[in-house]
């Protein structure tokens, strides 16, 4: 009797792992898997066009830095997202 108990629990607890924190900004397990690796996509472009211009400032001279921009004002003007986002990483 207590191993179906044990294996409920854990079961619980691993599908917790995967949505406690989409369910907290308002969105589901795919929905938040979606806009984090676009968001990662967006950090990626942003990461090469720094490092091209690292090597050749001439080139992407603003590319990162409006990239970046962009991302921050896409995570600050959701209000699903903001203030639950950015009050518990400030």
């Amino acid at each position: 009797m207590v191993l179906p108990v044990l294996l409920y629990s854990g079961a619980m607890a691993a599908t917790q792992l995967f949505t406690d924190h989409p369910h907290s900004v308002g969105e589901t397990y795919g929905e938040h898997a979606r806009f984090a690796l676009r968001f990662a996509g967006q950090l990626a472009l942003a990461a090469g066009a720094a490092a091209v211009h690292a090597v050749c400032p001439a080139l992407f001279d603003h590319s990162a830095s409006a990239r970046v921009r962009k991302l921050h004002a896409q995570l600050c003007d959701d209000p699903a997202r903001g203030e639950t986002y950015l009050s518990r990483v400030a």
